[in-house]
């Protein structure tokens, strides 16, 4: 069954066709979220949040391509439970964190497969949102620069202009990674 005949009978109400859809998904859902810098024991709660709304906005589907209003909707919810998450924090106390000390549990180890590719994703994770999404979504998710404005509402060129201030930035933070490290072993 094509992926429109299971949107179409996911509409329908067809809950086989949804499960479909959930099982075709859920492992890009999970992983975008996971590189959006969320925290392992929210990224289930995460990507469940996100198929209970694509299951109540289903119907409300009718353009675009799926994966493309897929990554809006898991990109909506992170911002949802960040908000939450920043009020509960301030609320209790301000945090400090240092990203080198934090414990990556086993969703890491499989998404990161050396010591290279936890730092690239440390140093992606400190870049600011604007810059952050369109890199993950254009280089891991290989998404074109068309859908990476429609799932983030801005324009075709500020796409553009972010993917390359966000190299730049990301260029420059991978260097004075290996310039520390290179200073600890040296």
């Amino acid at each position: 069954m094509t992926e429109d005949e299971l949107i179409k009978r996911a509409k329908q109400g067809n809950m086989v066709a949804f499960g479909q859809l959930v099982e075709s998904y859920y492992p890009t859902v999970e992983r975008f979220a996971y590189q959006l810098g969320n925290k392992q024991d929210e990224i289930e709660d995460i990507t469940q949040e996100v198929f209970i709304r694509v299951y109540r906005f289903i119907d409300q589907f009718s353009k675009a391509k799926f994966s493309t209003w897929l990554y809006k909707i898991t990109l909506n919810v992170t911002r949802d439970f960040a908000r939450k998450r920043q009020s509960n924090l301030r609320k209790v106390f301000k945090i400090q964190q240092d990203t080198r000390d934090t414990e990556y549990p086993e969703i890491e180890t499989m998404a990161l497969k050396n010591e290279a590719d936890r730092d690239l994703h440390i140093a992606i994770q400190q870049l600011d949102e604007k810059y952050r999404i369109p890199i993950i979504l254009f280089y891991f998710h290989e998404k074109k620069y068309e859908e990476i404005a429609e799932i983030m509402s801005v324009t075709l060129s500020t796409v553009k202009t972010r993917i390359l201030r966000g190299k730049t930035m990301l260029k420059k933070r991978m260097e004075e990674l290996n310039e520390k490290e290179g200073d600890i072993r040296g």
